[in-house]
């Protein structure tokens, strides 16, 4: 007689992280189907991918229970992200600092209590010659990070996400995300 195991129950703290990130209120420009996870960095994976009209990114949650000392904690975040920019602008720079700017920003902003952060932006310019010439020439910005949510103390991923939907909106040129945020007209 064989006994065949029980296949292992996933693990609480990344139900609820994965429960958060599947039930988070996207605005409507966005546009978020989930993606296969990665399967060798971490014992547990979860992936989405956001399309905007001028922009996409990806974003995998990645938790390991015993603990993962180059993410110094349980759990990490990682994003690509992509947008179309000015070619005037590829030269700018300070166009990197920026970029990487708005990552940080997007997270304190949002109060997502987060440390170690790493991570590369880069900027990219296509000129187009011979048979091609008659296409214009194309730049972009590209963020590749990753970053150590601080979720103790009963702290969730939902300002984490939210971060990560104003730095996709800030890098197709919209505004961050509005939702949340109480407009002062006519007080003075």
């Amino acid at each position: 007689m064989t006994l065949i195991a029980p296949a292992p129950s996933t693990p609480v703290p990344f139900e609820t992280a994965t429960s958060e990130l599947a039930h988070f209120r996207w605005s409507p420009e966005v546009s978020v189907e989930p993606l296969p996870p990665p399967r060798a960095i971490a014992p547990y994976a979860y992936a989405l991918e956001a399309d905007l009209a001028e922009g996409s990114g990806r974003l995998i949650l990645l938790f390991d229970p015993a603990g993962n000392p180059a993410w110094d904690g349980e759990f990490r975040l990682v994003t690509f992200a992509k947008a179309p920019i000015d070619g005037e602008t590829v030269y700018d720079q300070w166009r990197a600092e920026v970029g990487w700017s708005w990552l940080i920003d997007a997270l304190t902003g949002h109060e997502a209590t987060f440390h170690a952060p790493s991570g590369t932006v880069t900027v990219v310019s296509n000129t187009h010659f011979g048979g091609l010439d008659a296409q214009p020439g194309h730049a972009e910005i590209e963020l590749r990070a990753s970053w150590t949510p601080d979720l103790d103390e009963g702290r969730g991923l939902a300002a984490h996400v939210a971060a990560w939907q104003d730095l996709l909106r800030m890098m197709a040129g919209l505004p961050p995300d509005t939702a949340n945020v109480v407009t002062l007209v006519g007080r003075r």
